[in-house]
């Protein structure tokens, strides 16, 4: 097994704890062969997650808007939904109404917490490359590389930031893993 293969697998197992009910996503930060954090996409500590959010009946926004949708925000058949896709946004939109952070942040923030340098680290992410928020703080983290599922962008933003900065982008190669 490669060291690409075995991060990419802690990946998936991280991304298994993931609350997010939309993507499960997990990153790892790696310095010298040595994980130094790790994370998933998720509300911040304490916070509920949707599926709690559906439940608790204390988020008046959220109940609301899906009540303004004729969505009966007490029907359980949408408490395993994502709120967003639930008042029918596609991918990327609605995002105000999300209480998560990606993986990729919660990586840096939890090497942050912890007081752990990431300069010059090495980000495994089990998605394609992150959104324009997420690399931004990966380059003032200091990140040097991202290694990624593929090289598709969310945005024109996302490409233009790689495209000005000393960030390297490597797709894992999966077909190569397997022989």
């Amino acid at each position: 097994m490669t060291w690409d293969q075995y991060y990419f697998d802690i990946c998936g197992v991280i991304s298994k704890n993931s609350k997010c009910l939309s993507r499960k996503i997990g990153a790892i930060i790696v310095s010298d062969k040595s994980i130094i954090s790790t994370g998933y996409n998720g509300p911040a500590r304490g916070i509920p997650s949707c599926s709690e959010r559906y439940k608790l009946n204390v988020d008046n926004n959220l109940r609301g808007l899906l009540i303004d949708k004729n969505i009966n925000p007490d029907d359980e058949s949408n408490h395993g939904m994502c709120p967003r896709y639930t008042l029918g946004f596609k991918s990327g939109e609605g995002l105000e109404l999300c209480n998560s952070s990606h993986s990729e942040r919660n990586c840096v923030l939890n090497a942050a917490r912890h007081g752990i340098c990431t300069k010059d680290s090495i980000l495994y992410l089990n998605v394609n490359i992150p959104c324009k928020d997420c690399l931004t703080e990966l380059i003032n983290a200091g990140i040097s590389e991202i290694v990624c599922t593929d090289i598709s962008f969310y945005d024109k933003m996302s490409k233009y930031l790689i495209e000005n900065s000393n960030l390297k982008i490597r797709v894992f190669d999966f077909e190569k893993e397997k022989k």
